[in-house]
Order: C-alpha cells, then sequence, then structure tokens
C-alpha cells in the first residue's frame, strides 16, 4: 500500500525535537534525560508500528527493528571499548603537535567511529593545551576532522555509512571515498595549522613558557582495549548477520537466525568491560553509559517513525529534481540541522528509484557518493547534525573552553568547512569541465588564504581571518614579546612591534 502524506509527520516531529529541544533552556533540563527522549520516542513510535502493522505491512516494522539492533550494537561496542583507552601526558601545544593530533583522529575516526576517536583525543588534546588561554579553535576543528570527516573510509566510521551497509552496501566501498576524504581533511588541516600558528602568536609570553616548561610525555593506557577494537573491525567486516529483509519474507532459517555480528561486537564490549584497567575507564575517562542510553533512546523512535516516512519519500523520488549536486545538498542541507544517519537513510531510500549504472545495493554508484559525502561530512555543520559534535563541545567546556554559541560555531563552519565541501563537490561530483575549472580555482583561493594566514600574523585582513573568539579578546594589534619564537614564520612582524 501507499502511505499518506501526513504518516511523515511523526518522523518530522522526532527530528524536530532532536534539533530544538537541546537549545530551549526551559526543554534542555528535562530533554536530557534519557528516560524523557525515551518516552517522547515511544509516544510517536508505537501509533506509527500500530498503524504500519494494521497496514498489512508488518514487514516493514520487522526491517526497521533488525537494522536498529544492528546500529545500537555497533555504537554500543565502539562506545564501551573505546571507553577503556586513555592517552595520557601533557607535551608542548605547538602548532604541529595539534595538527598531528587531529590528523591522527582523522584516520582513527574511521576505525574505531567518530564518537571512539573524538572521545579519546579531546581529552589529552585539551590537557596539552591547558597552559593556553585560546583553545576554542582546537575544539572547533576536532568537531569538524575528528567527530566528522575523518570517518568517511568504513562503514566504521560513521553511523550513516553503517547503515548503508546494512541496506547492502559491501564494507570496502567506501573505499572509493578515499580522494574526498583525503582532500578535505588535508585542506581542514592546513587551514587549522596555518590558524593555530597565527593565534599561538597572541598568547602570553608566560604561558607560552609554561607549556613548554611542564611537559610529561605521551603514553597510552589501556592498550589491551585494541584487540577489542580489532575484533569489532573483523566482525563487521566478515563475519553475517540477520538479513532483516529475509526474517520479514520468512526466508531466513537456521544459522541465518543468529546475529553473530552482534554477539561478537558485543560480546567483545563486555569482554572490554570485565578485563580493561578500571582506573582508566573510570577516572581517567570518567566512562558512563549517560550518552550510548541516550542514542539508544532516540533512535528508536527515529527508525520505528521512519519507516512511512521512507515510504513516501521513495514513492516520491522519482517526482523531484535528483541529481549527483542536489543529492549532495539535500542530503548535507539536512544532515547539518538533522541527524545525519536517518537523512541517510531517506536520501538512500529516494535513490534506489532513480535510474542510473553501475549500481551499488540498488542505488547508482554516483548518487551513493553524492549521498555519502553529504550525510558524513556536513553533519559537522552544525552541533546537532552529529552526535559527538555535543559531546565534544560538553567535555570541552567542563574543562572551562568558552565554546561558540550555535550561531558563533556556525559562523566558523561556513569560514572554514563550508568553502571546502564548496570546491569538493565541484571537483569530484559535478560532472562538467566548468566546474572543475570552478573547483581548482576555488581550491586555489583556500590555499591563497593559508598561504596568507601562514605569512602573516597581523594587518586588517589577518585579524579579520582570526577565530572570532580570539579577535574579540585582542587588546590591539600588537604581537606579545616573546610569543612563540619558534613557530614564527619567516616575514613575521617582530614581538612588540607594529603595522603600520
Amino acid at each position: 500500500m501507499t502511505f499518506p502524506a501526513w504518516s511523515i509527520a511523526p518522523f518530522v516531529l522526532m527530528l524536530a525535537a532532536i534539533a530544538i529541544a537541546p537549545l530551549v533552556p526551559a526543554l534542555a533540563k528535562h530533554w536530557e534525560h534519557p528516560r524523557n527522549q525515551l518516552l517522547w520516542s515511544l509516544l510517536l513510535g508505537v501509533p506509527v508500528t500500530i498503524g504500519v502493522l494494521l497496514a498489512g505491512r508488518g514487514d516493514l516494522v520487522t526491517v526497521a527493528g533488525v537494522e536498529y539492533l544492528q546500529f545500537i550494537a555497533l555504537l554500543f561496542a565502539l562506545f564501551v571499548v573505546s571507553g577503556g583507552i586513555f592517552l595520557r601526558g601533557d607535551i608542548a601545544a605547538t602548532p604541529r603537535t595539534n595538527t598531528i593530533f587531529l590528523a591522527v583522529g582523522g584516520v582513527l575516526a574511521s576505525f574505531i567511529g567518530t564518537t571512539g576517536a573524538a572521545m579519546l583525543l579531546i581529552r589529552p588534546l585539551l590537557n596539552t593545551n591547558a597552559e593556553r588561554r585560546h583553545t576554542a579553535h582546537t575544539v572547533v576543528f576536532t568537531i569538524l576532522i575528528v567527530a566528522n570527516c575523518g570517518g568517511l573510509l568504513t562503514p566504521l566510521g560513521d553511523p550513516p555509512l553503517f547503515l548503508g551497509m546494512l541496506r547492502g552496501v559491501p564494507f570496502t566501498w567506501t573505499l572509493h571515498l578515499a580522494p574526498m576524504w583525503l582532500f578535505v581533511n588535508a585542506l581542514l588541516l592546513l587551514t587549522y595549522w596555518a590558524l593555530d600558528r597565527r593565534i599561538i602568536a597572541h598568547e602570553r609570553p608566560e604561558d607560552v613558557a609554561a607549556d613548554r616548561t611542564h611537559v610529561t610525555p605521551l603514553r597510552l593506557a589501556g592498550a589491551s582495549s585494541l584487540i577489542w577494537f580489532a575484533v569489532i573491525i573483523v566482525a563487521v567486516a566478515v563475519i553475517p548477520s540477520v538479513d532483516g529483509h529475509e526474517l520479514a519474507e520468512g526466508h531466513a532459517h537456521g544459522a541465518g537466525l543468529v546475529p553473530w555480528r552482534e554477539i561478537v561486537m558485543v560480546g567483545a564490549a563486555l569482554a572490554a568491560l570485565r578485563f580493561g584497567n578500571r582506573a582508566v575507564r573510570y577516572e581517567d575517562n570518567q566512562f558512563e553509559l549517560g550518552p550510548i542510553k541516550e542514542v539508544a533512546a532516540l533512535f528508536i523512535g527515529i527508525f520505528l517513525t521512519m519507516v512511512p516516512a521512507l515510504e513516501v519519500l521513495r514513492n516520491a523520488a522519482p517526482k523531484l529534481p535528483l541529481n549527483e549536486i542536489t543529492l549532495f545538498v539535500f542530503t548535507g542541507g539536512l544532515s547539518a540541522v538533522l541527524d545525519n544517519a536517518p537523512t541517510y537513510a531517506t536520501f538512500f531510500e529516494m535513490a534506489t528509484q532513480l535510474p542510473g549504472e553501475p549500481r551499488v545495493a540498488d542505488v547508482p554508484h554516483l548518487y551513493l557518493v553524492s549521498i555519502s559525502l553529504g550525510a558524513v561530512l556536513c553533519g559537522a555543520i552544525t552541533y546537532i547534525g552529529n552526535g559527538p559534535n555535543f559531546m565534544v563541545k560538553s567535555v570541552a567546556e567542563s574543562r572551562g573552553v568558552q565554546m561558540p554559541s550555535f550561531g558563533g560555531y556556525v559562523q566558523r563552519t561556513f569560514m572554514y568547512l563550508v568553502p571546502v565541501l564548496v570546491a569538493m563537490v565541484l571537483l569530484f561530483i559535478a560532472q562538467s569541465t566548468w566546474t572543475t575549472i570552478a573547483g581548482v580555482f576555488l581550491t586555489a583561493l583556500l590555499l591563497a588564504r593559508i598561504t596568507h594566514l601562514f605569512v602573516t600574523f597581523d594587518g586588517t585582513v589577518g585579524v579579520a581571518l582570526l577565530d572570532p573568539d580570539v579577535r574579540a579578546s585582542l587588546p590591539g594589534r600588537q604581537l606579545p614579546r616573546g610569543a612563540a619564537e619558534r613557530d614564527r614564520p619567516v616575514g613575521a612582524l617582530e614581538p612588540g612591534h607594529r603595522e603600520d
């Protein structure tokens, strides 16, 4: 049967609550409790489920239930295992050091998940930068690179890609996104490095001296948990699980009814809890199950209300102006203000109705590239686009970092991230000569901006490119004497001098 257009309303209300409730003070206090989130999920999800069953489409509910359990099992396993690893130490917070932190996090994100990588690195990164006054820009780029853009290479990296794997996308298909992953993350890392070189020049000399005096070598605590990460990676890559569609159609029998993959993943998580270092987990990482409870409570509502919504959108797909560009824009735009996992699932289903060859999991290859890039990369544009964004922000604020407001963060993403994404679309997704030329030109402009940040420390244009928090705090345009001697690029002003 065809579901009416109004049946999409519970799905919209579910996503609207996730986007709006944390931002409204009167609602935020109640919304932050997983129990209340679960109540809202069930309030919307149960009636939808009953309606779908009465409509004779119990197969859709079965598929949604199987995918939900598989989805939560992966997130639970990655969350628990990452909680048993801690990077101790406090090294000099130079731009090079911070950039290496972010680069490592960007690689790890594809293999231990954006949530796992972000939670593993944010505390040691904050410890390293504890003596510096201006660290908000470092946390912002941690969200951009580690909590989002780094998780593009495997289905382990970001929830949307895992949903794609559950829908039939091969585990190794995401490696096709490697050129885009490298392009976006390389430009972000270069931008951060040049920006941090500029910002460190405005730190107080005594803070810079203290940072370089109080140094403790880095040491990985809880390294045995890396074994369990390896087990999870192998499980996702090679171990089969229940096929929701076969189960719904009554074709699953015997071993096909056993969720082998999820058993191994959850077993690895429980083993990490049982045999891991408790001091590392509960004292260093201050581990608690609250965040994963929140995810589980919210996504049960998302998966249930999404059932009729996906069918409505699937039927509407042939009538919409969908191509490789609009799919990236629509998926990315919604992923910026809604959670990126259901957004990915929505446009994935719509793309199955579009013509085009070759196809991957019944989606044209080029369209699947656009949807995957839009969901993963654009989830970084706002705090609410991806779960780890708020988690990183909360950890930083608990350590005394004055993070940008919602609007202030968006200002930064439109300054640093969005132009990079536009260049990527022009170069890698758009299929014409003029878009390639435009992409090369925009990339050249971005590299010119990076070069400007690198070779100058002051001037009207230079100050305009500073992180807004730092710019507002500057007592003029003077460089502090003795700051960042080691990281001053050739041609920079001498300390204590002003530019006329």
